[in-house]
């Protein structure tokens, strides 16, 4: 697999804190992937904007940049970093989630899936291979494989043949990785592959096919199909019988989640990476995360107050000094500016979480802290 300096820095029960270098920079582990689906932030945040609220790594979604531009035509742009002009790490996934939420629009072979565009309803194919030329186009720093990702409560038949029907296309995954990256014309040669844990709520299923895709020498390894429909008493069951057998010496992606308490449960089980549009969404709704708890700023009691979303906070919005009546004028109202306010301070948010959360595994500290913060999060922002 392509050259990739993965080094784990402390570790604090199962927690662990790391450093990653690749072709596009480096990461803090534990980190927290901000959503550009198709290549930019819901909310109207630009790659300066995202620079400026400490992001380190954004991801994007293959199937949606797939159907629109079109992949053709960010390769011939340069790539997502040229597209976007975003000069830190992208990771894209690798479309297998679509075909999970278009359960009505597809058809799943040995082969890969065909379904059919939600823009325009165009018959598409997929399968490991078309994932992963579409991602080498796309250029990210990390390309998913191509997954099926059943649905959590599946018949244990069905999510057991799915399993070792995406372990076969891992495998076709990373010769065709192989392949795209030997070639000159790849924009970035040093394309980075994570492999995709699947299983549903079944463990020993889980943990039978990390043993097998551990033997693949993967870059990194993601847990897949997890909230999705589960409790999350099932998903931290999930993750501490399979994270343990997952490569200690690779890095770890929860996909899809996700809460601020997810993200903490998740560190505390062995998790590097994270990602969830909750943050940018909940923007959108005008549900804005303090170290308080949430603040609903649509509610009149927030009419008159002068104070910012959460006082210390060191967003652009809440150093700026807009009041939470003024936000709440402006969500209420409608205006774009309100919204982009909300986003821009919850991915604020988000990010200085992390690097919370990375300190207090420097220090030694997490226990406490992920106690306090749980604590804390029950509030409602006052």
């Amino acid at each position: 697999m392509t050259k990739m300096k993965y080094e784990v820095i402390k570790r604090e029960g199962r927690a662990k804190r790391a450093h990653m270098e690749t072709v596009h920079g480096s990461v803090e582990t534990p980190v927290f992937m901000n959503v550009a689906t198709a290549g930019a932030i819901k909310g109207g945040l630009s790659a300066d904007d995202l620079r400026s609220i400490d992001t380190q790594i954004a991801l994007c979604n293959t199937y949606h940049l797939h159907v629109r531009p079109g992949d053709e035509a960010v390769y011939k742009l340069g790539g997502l970093h040229s597209f976007m002009r975003w000069d830190r790490p992208i990771l894209t996934d690798s479309g297998g989630f679509q075909v999970f939420s278009l359960a009505d629009l597809r058809k799943i072979k040995e082969e890969g899936v065909t379904f059919h565009s939600h823009i325009d309803g165009a018959r598409i194919f997929m399968g490991p291979e078309e994932s992963m030329r579409i991602q080498s186009h796309l250029a990210s720093t990390i390309a998913m494989a191509f997954d099926e990702c059943p649905p959590s409560h599946a018949e244990r038949d069905y999510v057991a043949k799915s399993v070792a029907r995406t372990t076969r296309w891992l495998a076709r995954c990373k010769d065709e990785m192989a392949r795209l990256n030997s070639m000159e014309e790849t924009i970035n040669r040093d394309q980075l592959l994570f492999g995709i844990n699947q299983g549903a709520v079944y463990p020993d299923i889980r943990i039978d096919h990390a043993q097998q895709i551990s033997e693949m020498n993967l870059d990194g390894y993601a847990v897949g199909g997890l909230a999705v429909g589960e409790t999350h008493a099932e998903m931290y069951e999930i993750l501490d019988a399979v994270v343990p057998h997952l490569p200690a010496d690779k890095p770890t992606y929860l996909m899809g989640v996700g809460t601020p308490q997810n993200i903490l449960e998740g560190v505390d089980r062995g998790i590097d990476f994270f990602d969830c549009v909750y943050p940018s969404r909940n923007g959108r709704h005008g549900n804005l995360y303090t170290n308080k708890g949430t603040v609903r700023i649509k509610n009149a009691r927030y009419a008159l107050d002068p104070r910012p979303i959460e006082e210390g906070c060191g967003c652009p919005v809440c150093r700026a000094g807009y009041s939470r009546g003024y936000i709440r004028h402006l969500v209420r109202a409608q205006e774009t500016l309100g919204l982009r306010m909300c986003v821009m301070h919850n991915l604020y948010f988000y990010n200085h979480l992390m690097t919370q959360i990375r300190d207090a595994l420097d220090q030694g500290c997490f226990a406490d802290f992920k106690k306090k913060m749980l604590d804390q999060l029950e509030g409602d922002g006052d």
